[in-house]
């Protein structure tokens, strides 16, 4: 499954994990967590004819609010960046970091308004008392396709479970992101990906902007 594909089921299927942030709190199991904001999040989506309608600025707000506080884009950019991490600077790390955030916020949100009242399984969380990291899986269920697995791979924080990995039908997020950022840096050092990520995300603004 190559990367389009895989970055397009996931953002239309985002619904499946979006955090509310009164609610981000360490004691609550992260598959609770996460089925208990999937309906209010749901909700939001259908009752709202501004994001249906592909309202640009109310998705990107819906996406800040609820998604940027409870994933780990340092740690999902340095898993995509892989060996090449590294040999970045503290700099080039915070740049790489930003420039892959935005890259995903946007991508979810230009991709949420996709959403078709499909249906979101969680499937019993296999968590000990003591782990701190889990995965939480779930199944997206829609009319005329077969089902397709979304799974979760979640740490406790300080701060909260924080998700730092997306494996959809089989495929890591990170791991999918990792060959073409290798092959970049191969290219043109990580500056060029720096450079690279920044000219993709500024023809997704542009791209909005003309919606």
């Amino acid at each position: 499954m190559n990367q389009k594909i895989v970055t397009g089921l996931l953002g239309g299927l985002l619904g499946a994990l979006l955090f509310s942030s009164a609610m981000a709190n360490v004691d609550v199991a992260p598959d609770v967590l996460a089925k208990s904001t999937t309906l209010d999040v749901i909700s939001i989506i259908k009752q709202d004819k501004d994001i249906q309608a592909g309202n640009t600025r109310k998705v990107l707000d819906l996406v800040e609010a609820k998604v940027l506080p409870h994933f780990d884009f340092n740690r999902m950019t340095m898993l995509a960046v892989g060996k090449n991490w590294k040999s970045a600077s503290p700099a080039q790390q915070q740049s790489l970091a930003k420039e892959f955030q935005t890259l995903l916020v946007r991508t979810y949100s230009n991709s949420l308004t996709n959403y078709k009242n499909q249906v979101i399984e969680f499937k019993p969380l296999k968590m000990q008392p003591a782990d701190t990291e889990v995965i939480v899986r779930t199944e997206v269920i829609q009319s005329g396709t077969r089902p397709v697995p979304i799974d979760y791979s979640m740490e406790k924080t300080p701060n909260g479970w924080k998700v730092y990995d997306v494996i959809v039908d089989g495929v890591s997020l990170v791991t999918n992101y990792r060959g073409s950022f290798n092959t970049q840096v191969r290219q043109g050092g990580i500056d060029g990906l720096i450079q690279s990520l920044t000219e993709k995300n500024k023809r997704n603004v542009e791209a909005g902007a003309k919606k």
